[in-house]
């Protein structure tokens, strides 16, 4: 196995890219679990929110009690994603409190980008006009079809009627950031039905797109009933075509195909998200919510009660750092996600050279591009003879699409076995 000290930069202390910038914080509740969810989350049922149900107001002071026993570090949070579950349950008074807490807590510059998943039918224009004052600036909708009878099948509360109200009532309060969330290979979805949503996502002009391909987990409803690439499933040919169909689509209304399932208009890329592909240190809080933070990723208790106890007990962080090895994987897997790639002289030469060696039949393939440090392509070969600058990075659509097959050749060239 070829040497692993990979990075050049992190070779013997701390960077200021190891300190996080980012946090995710995590609001665990929904009126219902939708039949392909795996989160960790605590259903309400209809009509509870943070202004009628104990539960919400509970968990919000505990998720403090995190954030303030967290240790800190110098410099200010530069983006923050409250994710779920559906964080547009929380009131105004609510998000409040979280926020003051992170400002005292960290600071937040003033030119974070603030996110937050809102579901239709779940907030009013009073409501997400409050989130606005309070600073959110990016509203990400879980939309996942403009079908009634695919978001009926998918367990999902609301219908295609609220994904308008939804829009008007966002653009009434003028939201310039607003990313829409759609899901592709459903049961029973057909090629003109997600061409549909496409095209009907497009018209409602988002600064944002995102599109995931549905993936089955055991313990989710539809991963019981089904099996991949099973009817009622999509076939895997047709869940193929519905990515470049979505690639096509998207692309030619303006957006950027900038991460594997992201799209945006030129200066809205998700900046929290690049974080994660970046494989840069964020903080992680609330129920379930991931953390990477000195080298080490933890995941905290996924249910209410475990977690209440572990932040009572002091909210200890336990888990080893990560290898060299794992390091290199992440590197590799997070960044070949972003359509900028990675850059090759950041690794050393030894593993530079086995990068090219595990790469050389899928490029022969047209499934990812070697590019100089002029953004010119250069074939393998006049890689191998190179300096190692430049980048490498998955071709769109095909190399996206066979993203899998590519990493698992790097995790077999990287195995310690």
């Amino acid at each position: 196995m070829p040497n692993t000290t990979i990075l050049e930069e992190k070779k013997t202390s701390r960077g200021d890219g190891d300190i996080p910038r980012g946090a995710y914080i995590h609001i665990p509740f929904c009126r219902r679990r939708c039949y392909y969810c795996d989160f960790p989350i605590s259903v309400t049922g209809d009509g509870r929110n943070g202004t009628n149900f104990n539960a919400i107001a509970e968990y919000t002071d505990i998720l403090c009690q995190e954030i303030e026993i967290t240790p800190k570090d110098r410099y200010k949070l530069e983006t923050l994603f409250f994710g779920g579950g559906t964080p547009s349950l929380l009131s105004v008074p609510q998000l409040e409190q979280i926020l003051v807490t992170l400002e005292r807590c960290f600071g937040i510059d003033s030119h974070a980008e603030i996110s937050m998943e809102v579901d239709p039918g779940t907030f009013t224009q009073s409501q997400v006009q409050g989130y606005r004052d309070l600073g959110v600036n990016r509203f990400s909708l879980g939309v996942q079809a403009f079908q009634d009878e695919l978001l009926q099948r998918c367990g999902r509360s609301h219908r295609v009627q609220d994904i308008f109200t939804a829009i008007d009532l966002l653009r009434q309060i003028e939201a310039d950031n607003i990313s829409l969330d759609l899901i592709s290979g459903l049961p029973e979805q057909t090629l003109p039905q997600w061409q549909f949503s496409l095209n009907s996502a497009c018209d409602l002009s988002p600064e944002h797109l995102s599109c995931y391909d549905l993936v089955l987990e055991p313990v989710t409803a539809f991963g019981k009933q089904f099996q991949p690439g099973e009817s009622p499933l999509p076939s895997d040919e047709h869940t193929a075509q519905m990515y470049r169909m979505a690639q096509e689509t998207l692309t030619q209304n303006g957006l950027e195909h900038y991460e594997i399932s992201n799209y945006g208009k030129a200066g809205f890329q998700c900046r929290h998200n690049r974080l994660y592909w970046e494989n840069r240190s964020y903080y992680g809080f609330g129920m379930g919510a991931a953390s990477y933070t000195q080298n080490r990723r933890f995941t905290r208790p996924r249910t209410r009660k475990d977690y209440y106890t572990w932040v009572q007990k002091g909210a200890k962080i336990e888990s080893p750092e990560l290898s060299e090895r794992d390091r290199l994987l992440e590197t590799l897997m997070l960044g070949l996600r972003l359509a900028d790639g990675i850059q090759l002289e950041q690794f050393n030469p030894d593993i530079a050279r086995a990068i090219a060696a595990a790469i050389e039949p899928y490029y022969q393939k047209g499934w990812l591009v070697c590019l100089n440090s002029q953004n010119e392509p250069l074939s393998v070969s006049h890689y191998l003879a190179s300096s190692h600058c430049g980048k490498l990075r998955l071709s769109d659509p095909e190399g996206f699409l066979f993203s899998n097959t590519i990493l698992t050749a790097f995790f077999e060239q990287f195995d310690d076995n």
